[in-house]
C-alpha cells in the first residue's frame, strides 16, 4: 500500500469475498493470498458513485483494478472483483 496516499478507515477493515470475486479468482487464475498481496501492494483508489471504489495495483507485472465495497453496518470490506487493466 502506498504509505504516501491517505487510505480511508475501511482499508484495514476484514476482508469478504463477494460470489462473483469467487468465480472470477477462477477464471482469471488468481487465489486469495495474491489478491490480499495486491491490495497490499494497491497504488491507490478511486471512489465511485454507490459507495464502491476502485484500487489500483499490480500482479506479475500487469495493472490490475479491484472493485471493493465497504459494509458500513458490519465493518467489512467487501470485494466485488478484480481484473487485470489491460
Amino acid at each position: 500500500m502506498d504509505e504516501s496516499r491517505e487510505w480511508p478507515d475501511w482499508w484495514d477493515w476484514e476482508l469478504e469475498f463477494t460470489p462473483h470475486l469467487t468465480k472470477r479468482m477462477v477464471d482469471r487464475q488468481f487465489n486469495e493470498a495474491e489478491l490480499r498481496t495486491m491490495l497490499a501492494d494497491a497504488s491507490d483508489y478511486v471512489q465511485m458513485p454507490g459507495g464502491r471504489s476502485i484500487v489500483f495495483t499490480k500482479r506479475e507485472g500487469r495493472h490490475w483494478e479491484v472493485i471493493v465495497e465497504p459494509d458500513l453496518a458490519d465493518r467489512v470490506l467487501l470485494v466485488i472483483t478484480a481484473y487485470p487493466k489491460d
